[in-house]
């Protein structure tokens, strides 16, 4: 059987432990800070936070390029010269990303390429499907995984909400007078990938310990999410008694798997300290 190889970027914000049980390979994308250009991961979230307060500022993100990508397909071409690469790619709304792959990819055979529509833990859980299916299935073939990964795109669903306001001001996702009224009401807006552009759905008014309930329960009543698995997002500094309680909460509503993902820079760069998200399948 060749090997079938699974990519993402690093805005899926994979958790380290489960990229190295399933050998996802992940390619790094772009944080821009005071002039000086890191890869994702080379920075950390705690140092975006640091140069906010100073500054009031917030880095800029930007794609993995075009030679990136095939710097990078070539090298697990090399190491495994006989694979079949399926990437499974951060939404292509939001990103020149997955634009510059598709051209990458040109220079390559067995080389599959899936728009998730999605980011963090939206699309982590959409390379978790592929990941289980692989080890479940190993037999399966490429292009019935690569249909049943499509098939379940639509499915994704990523809801999130940030700690602050501050930082979609300073990025400009939300105008000044937006950011006031809510600063001043303590209103926070879930946001959540629509045809895989993000978009703010509800407001929300209270601390976040009040919001993530809300935001849970709503989303409960609003997906019919597979209860195998559900995937918890937070940036740091959400509080520990919030995360237990999301716990309790998921393990009320039958979940068997609970896993935490911390936002790593190109989502935190934009939501600032304190978020808390929500990500799962729907059946």
């Amino acid at each position: 059987m060749r090997r079938i190889i699974l990519t993402t970027e690093s805005g899926a914000d994979l958790p380290k432990e489960l990229a190295e049980k399933y050998h996802v390979q992940i390619v790094p994308m772009h944080i821009i800070m005071e002039g000086q250009d890191y890869l994702d991961g080379h920075l950390s979230v705690k140092e975006i936070y640091n140069y906010y307060d100073r500054t009031k500022k917030i880095p800029s993100t930007s794609a993995t390029n075009v030679h990136e990508y095939s710097e990078f397909f070539t090298g697990i071409r090399n190491e495994f010269p006989d694979s079949i690469i399926i990437h499974i790619g951060y939404t292509s709304r939001a990103s020149a990303s997955f634009q510059n792959a598709l051209i990458a990819a040109e220079d390559f055979t067995d080389l599959f390429l899936i728009d998730a529509l999605n980011v963090t833990g939206g699309l982590t859980a959409l390379v978790m499907y592929a990941a289980d299916l692989l080890e479940n299935e190993p037999s399966i073939e490429p292009a019935q995984l690569i249909e049943k990964i499509k098939s379940m795109v639509p499915k994704s669903r990523l809801a999130f909400s940030p700690g602050s306001l501050d930082f979609l001001k300073a990025g400009g996702r939300v105008s000044n007078l937006a950011y006031l009224g809510g600063a001043l009401l303590k209103i926070k807006p879930c946001i959540e990938l629509v045809d895989g552009k993000l978009v703010s759905t509800k407001k929300y008014r209270g601390n976040m310990s009040v919001v993530a309930e809300k935001l849970m329960r709503d989303y409960l009543s609003q997906y019919d999410i597979d209860r195998k698995q559900i995937y918890f997002i937070y940036s740091i500094g959400l509080s520990e008694s919030i995360k237990l309680k999301m716990n309790e909460m998921a393990a009320q509503a039958g979940f068997e798997n609970i896993t935490w993902i911390q936002a790593g820079a190109m989502i935190s760069t934009h939501s600032g300290p304190g978020g808390f998200g929500i990500a799962g399948l729907e059946n």
